[in-house]
């Protein structure tokens, strides 16, 4: 029986960038980490240890400094869309890149009630994400953008409901008809195209979206959630193909305070971390786009 090297791809992981935009007296600040991932014919890299066709990682980590000064950072996709073309046109053996980047927010620190010129503090609100593929160059060149967000808090204290499940002889979980209702939201959106657009706009409308329909649709479960917000996406966004999302859920359980002599009207709770309960779930646009490789080596989604 043969044995044969199968697909294969090496790169720089967890870069952290930043970049000062200090260009008046007004500073701006953006917090990347960035991957970078190749692709291609190094066969004789893994078989025999012949080098000549690697692009070192070391000279990907520098080319993300360096083009992070001679190109700034814009919108984290036009960032990594530059980054893939790059390096699929540097190094002569890579057929594909992958660029994945996760941007940390930094906002300004608020004095006698205007946000200061150069002093900034992390808020919350999620990780901005994109990762980006890019395969050939010139006509054959393909790209596939998938953006999104990660470490998204919500919680609603009422308005969810989860009850009617399936039972058998080891459940013990009783129906809630009035619940809190909460996950830690990682959402994954790919763009029809990888033309150029507005992406921080689009980033901006897609979360709003998607916080909306969380606080708004009475939830009979978090899968009914997950779609609902999904579907308000591709119904008010024509540039997505597809959202995907995986969303832990964070359980809330009444505490009994009837020992103490006390009433709970759902008003205090045991917050458990774990074990939780993970909803994964996709919705699509009918019609839309192959994805080809749009969601190569992005892991956690059915």
């Amino acid at each position: 029986m043969a044995i044969v090297l199968g697909p294969n791809q090496y790169g720089k992981a967890e870069i952290h960038l930043v970049r000062v935009v200090r260009d008046t007296a007004v500073h701006d600040i953006r917090d990347l980490t960035v991957s970078t991932a190749l692709r291609g014919d190094f066969r004789e890299a893994h078989t025999t240890g012949d080098q000549h066709q690697v692009l070192p990682t070391d000279t990907q980590k520098n080319t993300v400094f360096a083009l992070a000064k001679e190109h700034g950072v814009g919108a984290i996709e036009e960032f990594a869309l530059t980054l893939a073309d790059h390096f699929i046109d540097a190094c002569t053996a890579a057929s594909g890149a992958r660029i994945e980047i996760v941007e940390r927010p930094w906002n300004r620190i608020p004095v006698g009630g205007a946000g200061h010129d150069h002093a900034f503090y992390q808020g919350g609100g999620g990780l901005r994400n994109t990762v980006v593929n890019v395969d050939g160059t010139g006509s054959q060149r393909r790209a596939a953008v998938v953006s999104g967000i990660q470490d998204l808090v919500v919680l609603k204290t009422t308005g969810s409901e989860f009850a009617g499940f399936q039972r058998d002889r080891y459940t013990t979980l009783d129906d809630a008809d009035d619940r809190v209702l909460a996950t830690s939201l990682v959402a994954r959106w790919r763009y029809e195209s990888s033309q150029s657009r507005d992406w921080d706009e689009s980033y901006t409308a897609i979360t709003a979206l998607l916080m909306e329909r969380f606080a708004e649709e009475h939830s009979f479960a978090l899968q009914q959630t997950l779609t609902a917000m999904g579907t308000a996406v591709l119904q008010e966004r024509s540039e997505v193909a597809e959202i995907k999302f995986s969303a832990p859920n964070k359980h809330h359980f009444v505490v009994d305070l009837a020992p103490f002599g006390l009433t709970n009207p759902n008003e205090v709770f045991f917050a458990a971390d774990r074990p939780y309960g993970l909803i994964e779930a996709s919705v699509l646009r009918e019609g839309a786009s192959d994805p080809g490789r749009a969601w190569h080596a992005i892991p956690g989604f059915c």
